[in-house]
């Protein structure tokens, strides 16, 4: 199977710190992405959090932070304990007259398990669209 990163753009009409602030510090993660436990912006934190389609069916994620540039990108691995493969989540950030351009990448999908229908393609192109065009943007637009 070829890599086909995931890569979403949307603009918010709030300035840059207001977005950075809300994708690194964990109390502004928890009302609009998902409940991490412990989270901190530094290179090698790792960080952990459940998520799946239904109550029922959840995944433990496992991340680490593998590159930071404040105020501008941070990438993390994401990877589910207990199956097999590695991607890599990527938030950057560019301001425009007072709006923000988040763009999201994530690589390496196609790592996961194919036998798992929660691990396609189609499922992670909603879920981000979900997260980012309707939560991250009504949280800090609202």
């Amino acid at each position: 199977m070829e890599n086909h990163p995931i890569v979403l753009e949307k603009i918010f009409d709030v300035p840059l710190t207001k977005v950075w602030n809300s994708i690194t510090n964990n109390n502004e993660m928890k009302k609009w992405y998902f409940n991490l436990g412990e989270f901190k912006p530094v290179i090698g934190f790792k960080f952990k959090f459940s998520g799946g389609p239904t109550p029922e069916k959840q995944y433990l994620h496992l991340c680490e932070i593998t590159e930071l540039i404040h105020e501008k990108k941070i990438i993390y691995s994401w990877l589910y304990s207990g199956y097999e493969g590695i991607s890599y989540v990527s938030f950057e950030l560019s301001s425009k007259n007072n709006q923000t351009l988040l763009t999201l990448t994530h690589t390496g999908i196609e790592t996961f398990p194919k036998n798992n229908s929660d691990f396609a393609i189609e499922n992670f192109i909603k879920g981000w669209n979900e997260i980012i065009s309707t939560s991250l943007k009504n949280y800090l637009e609202n």
